[in-house]
């Protein structure tokens, strides 16, 4: 399987600089996460879009993510975006809506606490997305905590911490 992931920041790669207390995106910890799994038959490549804090993603971003998108299709067999969930619903909105007549599927994965947290769903989403990518038909869906969800109608429930289609609201 030909597999790309690209990553855009977020809270999954939110580092903890103990000097002054603060989290941001300084650099992505998916090779550390990749390198925990594994993956036979899997030729994965990964490609940095940016680093950002979803709540900074602009439209002219989104359209990065979506031009990023457009040029791994040809070359995969899935592609993972690793995004931010503040926004992650936007840029899926946008993904569904312009890549017409896909033959693979697009999986947009996150996390509401940074990987180097203890308490993290960081290693769960990605595992999943990883998993959703070789059984998925094509489309474009969201894959964390347990449930795979597809575009359109995808919102972040934030009292529950978790995506749902806009029908369970």
């Amino acid at each position: 399987m030909k597999l790309t992931i690209l990553t855009t920041g977020g809270t999954i790669d939110k580092t903890y600089n103990e000097f002054d207390g603060s989290l941001s995106n300084a650099r992505s910890v998916l090779d550390t996460i990749l390198s925990s799994l594994r993956l036979p038959d899997v030729f994965i490549r990964l490609e940095a879009v940016m680093s950002k804090d979803s709540l900074d993603i602009t439209d002219e971003d989104r359209l990065r993510i979506l031009d990023a998108v457009r040029v791994a299709l040809p070359t995969s067999d899935a592609i993972i975006v690793v995004h931010g969930t503040d926004t992650l619903s936007k840029t899926g909105e946008l993904l569904q809506s312009e890549l017409q007549d896909l033959e693979h599927p697009v999986i947009l994965t996150g996390a509401m606490r940074p990987y180097e947290f203890r308490d993290t769903d960081a290693l769960q989403n990605v595992t999943e997305a990883l998993l959703a990518a070789r059984l998925l038909q094509a489309g474009v869906y969201v894959a964390m905590h347990n449930r795979v969800l597809s575009f359109p109608g995808i919102f972040k429930d934030r009292r529950a911490l978790t995506f749902r289609p806009e029908s369970e609201s």
